[in-house]
């Protein structure tokens, strides 16, 4: 028998429930795809495509350029978390951050699979496994805090409005931001009073394959240190720039829902509107999080807000359709700048002094 074949036999098996927790990612999109061809079906195709065609050439290079500005400003906010900790400036944590947005939107993996790939790519600049590990667990922790920060500012917004149907929409809303605030609390304790030496074997492990990948071993304690660091009071500027650059990368993101929809001719629409449907479709999006780049969730969720302020099914869905073309425009380059990045990892990677 080959070696190979019996160091393949001898490998242990995944168990049924990781085995199981592969397939989710590929579950959801299936799940995904079939609402979004149920709700592109049981309404008028031509009506949609109508509305996508109003919102013209102008408008869906409007609506780039501001995810653009979005995800450079999350990009910027992750180095602002581990600024002067490690020796990298603001430059890849932009990429990678673009990087990390092509793999949640366009591949069939969790929304965290991108994190998971920005933090291990991030090594290649010389940043320790612990440090990366660190640096994305924050990061991802401002993001869902800012995130809910938002949200409740569309509950409030969307309680002022008059009905039935928006008064239990906000209830059942505030419902969910509380049991956000729970988890998020209990995420905060993990990280910053010594929970996560309860994670840190899971953790580490991944710290030491993301060394091993072309950073340096963890070092200092491992991830639970470098939690510490990144939470050590004296760096409350650079966190506070963090957490402020992701809610103002939320708050722009109703820029693009009120480009798109004066664009397709929906008249009197204002700001606040647009943040309702920008904040509370995003919620959806988020609490769907196994399903990829939330495919037929974020069209629902549209449709469902969209009868609130008077838009129809077909509008909504349009509107849904131009969301999506930055994650068609800028998630391919970032595909490709990540395999260029693998490419030419061994190029970035800082080289071992010279022996003695």
């Amino acid at each position: 028998m080959a070696p190979d074949a019996a160091a393949r036999r001898t490998e242990p098996r995944p168990s049924l429930g990781r085995r199981l927790l592969r397939r989710v990612p590929l579950l959801g999109a299936a799940i995904g795809v079939a609402l979004a061809l149920w709700l592109v079906a049981s309404n008028d195709v031509g009506a949609v495509a109508d509305a996508f065609g109003r919102v013209g050439l102008a408008g869906i290079v409007a609506v780039v350029l501001v995810r653009v500005l979005i995800i450079g400003l999350c990009g910027i906010a992750w180095a602002r978390i581990l600024t002067g900790l490690t020796g990298v400036s603001a430059g890849p944590f932009v990429l990678l951050r673009f990087v990390r947005e092509g793999v949640n939107v366009l591949l069939p993996v969790a929304s965290v699979g991108g994190e998971v790939l920005g933090a291990r790519l991030l090594t290649f600049w010389g940043v320790t496994g612990a440090a990366s590990a660190a640096g994305i667990l924050v990061d991802m922790f401002f993001q869902v805090v800012t995130e809910a920060l938002f949200a409740l500012t569309g509950v409030l917004l969307l309680s002022q409005l008059e009905g039935e149907k928006a008064a239990t929409l906000a209830a059942w809303c505030a419902k969910g931001l509380v049991l956000s605030g729970v988890v998020l609390a209990a995420f905060f304790a993990v990280q910053r009073y010594g929970g996560a030496g309860l994670i840190e074997r899971r953790v580490s492990a991944l710290a030491r394959r993301f060394a091993a990948e072309g950073g340096t071993a963890p070092a200092g304690g491992g991830v639970q240190a470098a939690l510490d660091a990144v939470w050590d009071r004296r760096r409350w500027l650079p966190l506070t720039e963090g957490c402020l650059l992701h809610l103002a990368a939320w708050f722009l993101g109703a820029l693009e829902i009120w480009i798109a929809l004066r664009c397709i001719g929906i008249e009197g629409v204002t700001l606040a509107e647009a943040v309702v449907l920008e904040s509370l479709s995003q919620a959806i999006k988020s609490a769907a999080f196994p399903v990829p780049s939330g495919l037929g969730v974020q069209e629902g969720g549209f449709v469902l807000l969209g009868s609130l302020f008077g838009i129809d099914p077909h509008t909504a869905l349009a509107l849904s359709l131009v969301k999506r073309v930055p994650d068609v425009v800028l998630g391919v380059p970032a595909l490709m700048a990540w395999q260029a990045i693998e490419a030419r990892r061994g190029l970035m990677a800082p080289k071992a002094p010279p022996a003695v």
